[in-house]
């Protein structure tokens, strides 16, 4: 299934369904709809070709995602595919992701837009600046080099689908937060380049003020999961 986390993304959800749609008309599109205040739901519902979860406020991105996660889990799916409901991810690219999970070389592969033979869009120069923090820090941690920590295009198989509807992280901007919990439990992660497209419609929620903020915030939220003790049992 495709978990399709959104807030306040009418201008693009629409978009972003039509192209999951037209890759392969077999997948379940789940829109988790984080209390966004413009007309996201009723495009996605509109679109007649995605189960759409209205949560009651905005719980951020963790808490989108998590539903995602808990509804993958109840209904037993085997692989979750993350895809931003911004617009930015290529429906044509989850094949990529997919194929390395379900040929067993990684619970989780994340779609990453710097390495060596990536190109498209790549973010801004301060928050790529901050991505490449992550990418030390989160690095070091795990003993392998994650070069996308921020990106939220990624493949997930059950076992990660059922721990993470358990204990994904609650912050804001969680995906640096799950590397190094997925690391720290045992899940074998990779990556493959994928291209990002610039979106068409909104803004980010991460403006370039509050930035430096946000880096802060997440690098302790990474310090403080690395030295937790490790939940999945051996």
């Amino acid at each position: 299934m495709i978990i399709v986390p959104a807030f306040n993304e009418a201008g693009n959800i629409g978009a972003v369904i039509a192209s999951l749609q037209a890759e392969n008309p077999l997948w379940q599109i789940l829109v988790v709809n984080d209390g966004s205040t413009d007309m996201t739901s009723a495009v996605a519902k509109d679109s007649g070709k995605a189960l759409v979860v209205d949560l009651p406020c905005n719980l951020g991105i963790g808490g989108a995602v998590q539903t995602g996660f808990k509804y993958a889990v109840r209904n037993d799916y085997a692989y979750a595919v993350k895809f931003d409901g911004d617009g930015q991810h290529k429906a044509e690219e989850i094949s990529h992701l997919l194929q390395m999970v379900i040929a067993q070389q990684a619970d989780v592969v994340i779609g990453s837009r710097f390495l060596e033979d990536s190109k498209g869009y790549r973010s801004t120069r301060f928050r790529r600046l901050g991505i490449r923090l992550f990418e030390v820090i989160n690095s070091l941690l795990v003993g392998q080099r994650i070069t996308d920590n921020t990106s939220g295009f990624r493949a997930y198989n059950r076992n990660a689908i059922k721990f993470l509807a358990q204990h994904y992280p609650s912050f804001d901007y969680p995906e640096p937060e799950e590397v190094i919990l997925l690391a720290r439990n045992g899940f074998a992660i990779r990556e493959v380049p994928v291209a990002m497209k610039e979106r068409l419609h909104g803004k980010s929620s991460i403006s370039t003020s509050l930035s430096f903020y946000y880096i802060v915030k997440v690098v302790l939220a990474v310090l403080m999961t690395a030295v937790r003790p490790r939940i999945r049992e051996e």
